[in-house]
């Protein structure tokens, strides 16, 4: 079962619930089945409410697998979706005068037993995914640390549906005896035993971390196996679709001319720059009485002023300067931010956990510079050295930078250190691979997730 299969089955369970919940609702109000009359008067303006419950949960990650757990998070992320939605549900029925019902105590009966049954249906999915849903076996062949990685992934993500049952390591040398004494899963090494070790476990996907071409005892083994129906996977390939990620330390050039069809982008490329335009232009009119009561605080609060100016790094190395409103104590934005810095004020806080301050990038945005979604630009200085140390770390300025990416919504805080800018680029070219209409409106729904959840950085 795949993870689009699991998400279908996860949304039509949630729409299931949201009108079983109304039924019971009405059940329970008027103390008898529904009539047709009845429910059709209460069909037409919850089906439009439902539509905005399952956005809010989208916003919310509650159709992200990685979440399929019953912890405090997936319960705070739940209470935070019913507040939301039963306060829509309120605004909605007293705004809107053509509809001839205010619900008053229906509405209250309904969030409780939704909240009730959403619960219980969630547990239900999530312990199923665990425990009773067919596993699809796999086997690595080759070893190194994305593969180590890959299994630490899996081990988290049980839901995912994946066993890894052994790993094959053509040349072990010393990483067998490391495999061995961290006792991860079970090695062999001889690679004619491959046929009947994919018999024998029933394999049905091959993980390819050593190259077949540099050894032909391999390839001829692999070619042998053909008729066993098994998936050949390449390792990048599954450590992306598993991990959202790029794994950059194993890619080459060739990576890039296999992967990057930017002659296919032009259509994408000429929406995107008018959704663009459409939502920049929105957000300044809009935004436009807020700048004065935001700067009046800002200079208050410290001396300086409003607007941070800094070059950074665009599109294809292009420097552009990039404004926003000022976070920091003047003069103290050189250096590169850190988590709980204590340059930072307390109303440039405020504004960085709410997105607030990068509201005048969207001048930048109209201008050009700038897209909504895509890769963080950084400073010349920083880019020159960075070139120079990471793979391939030019090759995120292949698009326009953005004011938001698929970085800032992986839920993790990168430092400026060498790991974390690693991981971080591996988030941006998993972005300009993988670019569509879908994974942009994916993006900005996290963020204004982010945004609501004051978890901004």
């Amino acid at each position: 079962m795949n993870n689009k299969f699991k998400k279908i089955l996860l949304l039509l369970g949630d729409i299931i619930i949201l009108y079983g919940s109304l039924y019971l609702t009405l059940l329970i109000r008027y103390s008898r089945a529904p009539s047709y009359e009845l429910w059709k008067m209460h069909f037409f303006p919850f089906s439009i409410l439902f539509a905005f419950w399952i956005l809010i949960f989208y916003i919310s990650d509650l159709y992200n697998l990685s979440f399929a757990t019953t912890n405090r998070k997936f319960y705070r992320l739940s209470i935070r979706s019913f507040f939301i939605g039963g306060l829509i549900s309120t605004i909605f029925f007293y705004v809107v005068p053509q509809i001839i019902i205010t619900p008053k105590t229906n509405l209250v009966i309904f969030v409780l037993i939704f909240s009730c049954l959403f619960l219980i249906w969630r547990h239900f999915f999530n312990w199923s995914l665990k425990s009773y849903l067919p596993k699809e076996n796999l086997a690595i062949i080759g070893y190194n640390k994305q593969v180590k990685d890959l299994i630490y992934e899996l081990k988290q993500k049980p839901h995912l549906g994946f066993h890894v049952s052994f790993i094959l390591i053509p040349h072990p040398e010393n990483t067998h005896d490391k495999l061995i004494k961290e006792k991860e899963i079970t090695v062999f090494t001889d690679v004619n035993d491959l046929n009947i070790l994919i018999k024998q476990n029933k394999i049905s996907k091959l993980i390819l971390a050593s190259d077949p071409v540099k050894s032909e005892l391999l390839s001829s083994v692999l070619f042998n196996c053909l008729p066993l129906k098994i998936n050949y996977v390449n390792l990048s390939h599954f450590y992306e679709y598993i991990t959202g990620k790029v794994p950059v330390e194993i890619i080459n050039k060739i990576w890039f001319l296999e992967n990057l069809s930017e002659g296919n982008k032009k259509v994408y490329d000429s929406f995107k720059r008018f959704f663009d335009l459409l939502l920049a232009f929105s957000i300044f009119l809009i935004s436009l009485p807020f700048w004065i009561i935001f700067g009046f605080i800002i200079k208050i609060e410290s001396k300086g002023n409003v607007i941070f100016k800094q070059i950074r790094v665009g599109k294809n190395g292009r420097t552009f300067i990039m404004i926003k409103f000022r976070t920091m104590r003047d003069n103290s934005n050189i250096k590169p931010t850190e988590k709980e810095d204590s340059r930072i004020t307390g109303f440039g806080s405020f504004m960085r956990k709410t997105r607030l301050d990068e509201i005048p990038q969207t001048l930048n945005v109209i201008k050009g510079d700038m897209s909504f979604v895509g890769p963080r630009p950084e400073q010349p200085e920083l880019v020159a050295e960075l070139e120079k140390q990471i793979p391939f770390y030019r090759e995120r300025m292949l698009i326009k930078p953005g004011i938001t990416g698929w970085d800032q919504v992986s839920g993790k805080y990168h430092s400026p250190s060498y790991e974390d800018t690693l991981e971080k680029l591996q988030y941006d070219l998993f972005y300009i691979k993988n670019r569509s209409f879908y994974l942009d409106l994916s993006i900005i729904l996290k963020t204004i997730s982010t945004i609501l959840s004051n978890t901004g950085r």
